[in-house]
């Protein structure tokens, strides 16, 4: 029998006050667009096909998340190491201290970050970059 982790009341509200859903009509099924309700000076979900409209919940009915940090990703690495095409160093890994590694360029190049250079270890699959070793 699995075991489900159920979420404390307070954490579960957090999380539900900071999703935004799509809402849909409950009698023709087509998609509720949010309105102003001028009369009541409220916020209305409301149907452009049919008459229906219903009370928002929330007043926010879009969030605009940024990503604040910068970091270098190298991407799918999965199989990397057998690519014929990448060009090998001679590099010792730092986790199994074999001296083969594939190499490529980073595709996510900014001003921030500059350019890095991701090697993957032919025997462990490791990855590291030229960016950790400037941080150190």
């Amino acid at each position: 029998m699995a075991a489900y982790e159920i979420e404390a009341p307070d954490v579960q509200e957090a999380a539900d006050s900071k999703k935004i859903s799509f809402r849909f009509c409950r009698e023709c099924s087509n998609m509720l667009y949010p309105k102003e309700d001028r009369l009541n000076n409220t916020l209305m979900f409301a149907c452009r096909t049919c008459t229906f409209s219903e009370p928002a919940g929330a007043s926010c009915i879009y969030r605009n998340s940024l990503k604040e940090t910068i970091a270098e990703t190298p991407g799918n690495v999965q199989d990397v190491a057998q690519d014929p095409t990448l060009p090998h160093a001679e590099v010792e890994c730092n986790k199994c201290h074999a001296r083969d590694a594939v190499f490529f360029q980073s595709q996510q190049r900014t001003a921030e970050t500059g350019m890095a250079l991701f090697y993957v270890c032919c025997e462990c699959q490791n990855v590291w970059s030229t960016l950790q070793d400037k941080k150190e």
